[in-house]
C-alpha cells in the first residue's frame, strides 16, 4: 500500500506542486489587510462558544441583500478567515453581504466537529439575518479546497434536524472551488492524515459525493487546469453525484490550486462573474 500512499500524497499536496506558494500566501495576507483597513466590516462575531467559532461580516450597501458565506481551506488544519478578506470586495460591490467563517483547526478538532461548527455558523447567520440586515431566504455558500468540502456538506445538510426553525432549503446555492468530496483517498495521504486521523468509518458520513443533497440547489464548480488529476476527479465526482443542481464547471486555464482564489476575487474573471450570476439568480 506504500505506492497508494505515495500517489495520494503527491496528488493532494498542492503546496508542494506550487513553488511560489509562500509568495501567494503573503500576497493574500497583504491584500486582506488592505481590505480590512478600507472596508466597513464587523470582525470576530461569535457564532459559538469555542475560541475559533468566529466569523467576519462585510455588509452590502443596500438593505435585504443576499448573503455569500465563504469557507476557507487549508486541509482543515491551517489558514484563517482573515487570510481571505481579499475575496469580499468583488461581492460587496456586486451588492451582496459576505460572511467569512472560521473553525477549530485539526488536530484540535475532527473533521466531523469542524462540519458541525459550520452548521452552527450558518444556523447563527440565518437566525441573525434581521440584526445584520440581509435576506435569510438568499444564503449562498462558497468554499475553497477543504472549505469546498465544508460548503458541500452544508448543501447536503438536513437543516430541520439541527433546529425546528431552520428551513430545509436554508442554503440556496453553492460555489465549490477545487474541493474534496470523497475523503477515501485523503485517508491514504499521510502528509495530511497524520493530523486528520480519518478512519474507514469516517468516510461515508463525511463525503458529500456519497450522499444525496438534503435539498437540491443550483451550484457551480471549478478547478484550475494546472491542478492534479485527483482534484479534477473530485470535482467531476460531485458534479455527477448532484447533477440535478449542477449548473456549470467554469474552465480555468493557467490556474493552480491557489490562484483559483484570485480568480474568484477578480470581478473581471469568468469565475467571479459566474458566481455573481448564480447569486443574482437566487
Amino acid at each position: 500500500m506504500t505506492n497508494q500512499a505515495d500517489y495520494y500524497s503527491q496528488q493532494y499536496n498542492a503546496r508542494a506542486s506550487i513553488p511560489d506558494h509562500p509568495y501567494i500566501f503573503t500576497r493574500w495576507l497583504k491584500e486582506s489587510m488592505q481590505v480590512r483597513r478600507s472596508q466597513a466590516a464587523l470582525f470576530d462575531l461569535a457564532y459559538g462558544e469555542a475560541a475559533a467559532e468566529r466569523l467576519d461580516f462585510f455588509p452590502a450597501s443596500r438593505s435585504d441583500a443576499p448573503l455569500l458565506v465563504f469557507i476557507h481551506g487549508g486541509w482543515w488544519r491551517s489558514l484563517d478567515k482573515s487570510d481571505f478578506s481579499f475575496v469580499a470586495p468583488a461581492y460587496t460591490r456586486a451588492g451582496f453581504n459576505v460572511a467569512l467563517t472560521n473553525y477549530t483547526l485539526a488536530p484540535h478538532a475532527s473533521i466531523n466537529e469542524i462540519v458541525m461548527q459550520q452548521v452552527h455558523a450558518l444556523a447563527w447567520l440565518y437566525r441573525n439575518a434581521e440584526r445584520y440586515d440581509f435576506d435569510p431566504k438568499r444564503i449562498v455558500v462558497a468554499g475553497h479546497s477543504a472549505g469546498a468540502h465544508l460548503a458541500a456538506m452544508m448543501m447536503a445538510a438536513h437543516w430541520p434536524v439541527f433546529g425546528a426553525d431552520l428551513p430545509a432549503d436554508l442554503v440556496k446555492g453553492g460555489i465549490l472551488l477545487s474541493g474534496l468530496y470523497d475523503l477515501e483517498p485523503v485517508r491514504h495521504a499521510d502528509f495530511v492524515n497524520a493530523d486528520l486521523k480519518l478512519t474507514e468509518a469516517d468516510i461515508a458520513p463525511l463525503s458529500p459525493a456519497l450522499m444525496p443533497q438534503g435539498h437540491p440547489v443550483p451550484f457551480i464548480t471549478a478547478y484550475g487546469a494546472l491542478e492534479s488529476e485527483e482534484f479534477r476527479r473530485q470535482t467531476e465526482l460531485i458534479a455527477r453525484a448532484w447533477n440535478a443542481g449542477h449548473r456549470a464547471d467554469v474552465p480555468l486555464p493557467g490556474l493552480n490550486h491557489l490562484t483559483i482564489c484570485d480568480a474568484f476575487a477578480d470581478p473581471g474573471h469568468a469565475l467571479c462573474q459566474a458566481a455573481v450570476a448564480l447569486i443574482r439568480e437566487i
